[in-house]
């Protein structure tokens, strides 16, 4: 059974009662009932109360716990998608991410939507990020790969006899047809973790803060290798926007990976964060 740690919970084992900036998170408001403006002091205050970038990556993620679950919910707010460049009053799991990656990059809304753009959009020849439907970081192991903001680790730090490689064409499904209209492929071989070789062993050399995201074979026959993603807090605790509990939570991330007496997921890739510059 899954276990959900709320953040107050959180709080009372974790941070103890020496007075850990933490304890603050629980007494302002939730991040999706306040309005752009009131955005602007809060990540202000994170700037302040949490000057080590990774740390503020943990703090806004607790902070978010809890927020309402909806997919698909980012777009260009113009063209065929014209949802939102930046929110917090709904995510999903990669949304989640990103848009955390750009909070904990900025002292204000406006900044942190310039950031969602450097973030969410691939860089064109003149390395200018132009938001579109086109140039969006469609494949979440495509941007692991290859973003500067989230950088595989995988390979880096796990032995080649605890991982496993797959070549795979993004976007390109069994049939040769693309999965995604975007006239675009790219031919990667990943590097990942089989879930059954998953252990505290192997978290143990993660950094305290990091992202992980969950391989699903099965996705491999449409081009796509990623399944879910979301935060690896203390090695040991996942914060993700989850679709079976309707809301972003914060779970122990074995009790998560291992469902009954399967796995819910192949393997994991696990990335580094980088402050969005």
């Amino acid at each position: 059974m899954i276990r959900v740690i709320t953040v107050l919970l959180f709080f009372t084992f974790h941070c103890g009662s020496n007075g850990s900036p933490l304890l603050w998170i629980n007494q302002i408001p939730k991040p999706w009932e306040i309005d752009e403006n009131d955005f602007d002091e809060y990540l202000e205050e994170f700037q302040i109360r949490f000057p080590d970038f990774h740390q503020r990556v943990k703090a806004i993620n607790l902070w978010r716990v809890g927020t309402p679950y909806g997919i698909y919910c980012l777009g260009e707010e113009i063209g065929i998608d014209d949802d939102p460049i930046l929110r917090a009053d709904t995510s999903d799991c990669t949304v989640h991410v990103l848009t955390t990656l750009a909070f904990a990059s900025s002292s204000t809304w406006s900044e942190a939507r310039n950031k969602m753009i450097q973030i969410h959009y691939k860089p064109d020849s003149l390395h200018n990020h132009l938001p579109s439907f086109q140039s969006r970081w469609h494949f979440t192991s495509d941007r692991i790969l290859n973003h500067n903001q989230t950088v595989d680790i995988t390979s880096t730090l796990f032995e080649p006899r605890i991982t496993e490689q797959v070549s795979i064409e993004l976007n390109i499904k069994d049939n040769g047809d693309e999965f995604l209209d975007l006239d675009w492929s790219s031919l990667q071989t990943i590097t990942y973790i089989p879930s059954e070789l998953i252990s505290s062993i192997v978290t143990q050399k993660l950094p305290q803060v990091c992202g992980v995201a969950f391989v699903k074979v099965d996705y491999f026959k449409l081009g796509i290798v990623i399944a879910h993603e979301g935060y690896l807090i203390d090695q040991t605790n996942l914060i993700h926007a989850s679709s079976e509990h309707g809301m972003t939570v914060q779970i122990d991330f074995m009790d998560y990976l291992v469902q009954g007496n399967s796995y819910r997921f192949d393997g994991v890739m696990f990335f580094k964060l980088n402050q969005a510059s």
